[in-house]
C-alpha cells in the first residue's frame, strides 16, 4: 500500500534515533572520568554515580543531556527526531485520507506536528538558565506540552485507524494494533495518575525512573508501528510461455 513503505522507514528512525542519543547520554553521565582532561571533559552538573535510572531512578534525562558534552548529541537528535516526526504524521495524514477517499485533514497531524514543535523548542532551551519565574514556567509547558500533544495524537491516529482496519486488514498486523491500542491506554492511564506527583520536590528518584521509563514507552509506539505495516511484496511477473 502506498505510503506504508515511508511510514515503516520514518517510523523505525523515530524510535532507534531518541533511545540511542539519550543512553549515549546516560553512558557518557556515567563514565564521565574518562574524558577528564580531553576537549570532551564532562560538566561537573552532567556526571552521575552508577546508575540505571530505568529500575534506580538514579538520575534524570535533564541532567543526564543538558550539560556540554551530551547536548551535542542531544540537541541535534531530538531536532532530528522531530522532523521525522512531523514527517511521520503527515505521511499517515496522506494515507488515511486516501484510504477514506476524503480532502479534510485528519486532527491527529495538528497534535502530533505540534508535538514535534514542542520538542524542537525543548531541545533548543534544554541548559539554557535564567533565574527568572517565567522563563522555568516556560520551559515546563514546553515539556509537558510536547508530552500532551504526543499522547492525543497517538490516540487520535490509533482510533482512525482502527475504524478502517477492515479496509486495511490485508497490509497490518491486527495483534500489533492491540499492542498499540493497549500501550496508548498505558500511557493515558500513566499520564493521568502522575500529574499529583509532578510538582512534588519529594519522590525524586519515582519521577525519575518514571520519565525514562514514560520516555521508552512513548518511542515504542513508532516500533510499533514499524512492525504494524506488512512488509509490500514484489510481485514477480513471469514471461509468456515459460
Amino acid at each position: 500500500m502506498e505510503n506504508t513503505t515511508q511510514i515503516k522507514k520514518v517510523s523505525i528512525w523515530i524510535f532507534i534515533i531518541p533511545v540511542v542519543v539519550l543512553n549515549l547520554c546516560l553512558l557518557i553521565s556515567v563514565n564521565g572520568h574518562i574524558l577528564q582532561g580531553t576537549i570532551f571533559q564532562v560538566d561537573a552538573i552532567g556526571r552521575s554515580a552508577f546508575t540505571i535510572p530505568y529500575i534506580d531512578g538514579g538520575t534524570s534525562i535533564s541532567r543526564s543531556s543538558r550539560t556540554y558534552p551530551q547536548y551535542l548529541l542531544f540537541k541535534p537528535g531530538m531536532i532530528i527526531t522531530s522532523l521525522l516526526l512531523i514527517k511521520y504524521w503527515f505521511a499517515n495524514n496522506r494515507l488515511i485520507k486516501k484510504i477514506n477517499n476524503e480532502n479534510k485533514n485528519k486532527s491527529f497531524v495538528f497534535f502530533g506536528v505540534g508535538s514535534a514543535i514542542f520538542l524542537i523548542l525543548h531541545s533548543i532551551f534544554l541548559g539554557i538558565t535564567f533565574e527568572i519565574e517565567f522563563y522555568k514556567f516556560f520551559r515546563r509547558f514546553i515539556l509537558l506540552g510536547f508530552i500532551i500533544f504526543e499522547i492525543i495524537a497517538q490516540t487520535l491516529l490509533v482510533t482512525s485507524i482502527f475504524k478502517i482496519k477492515k479496509k486495511i486488514e490485508n497490509f497490518i498486523n491486527q495483534k500489533i494494533l492491540i499492542l498499540k491500542i493497549i500501550l496508548v491506554s498505558v500511557l493515558i492511564i500513566v499520564a493521568i495518575f502522575s500529574i499529583p506527583i509532578l510538582n512534588s520536590v519529594e519522590l525524586s528518584i519515582f519521577k525519575h525512573a518514571l520519565e525514562w521509563n514514560y520516555f521508552m514507552g512513548v518511542v515504542t509506539f513508532y516500533l510499533l508501528t514499524f512492525l504494524f505495516w506488512k512488509k509490500e511484496k514484489t510481485q514477480v511477473h513471469t514471461p509468456k510461455g515459460a
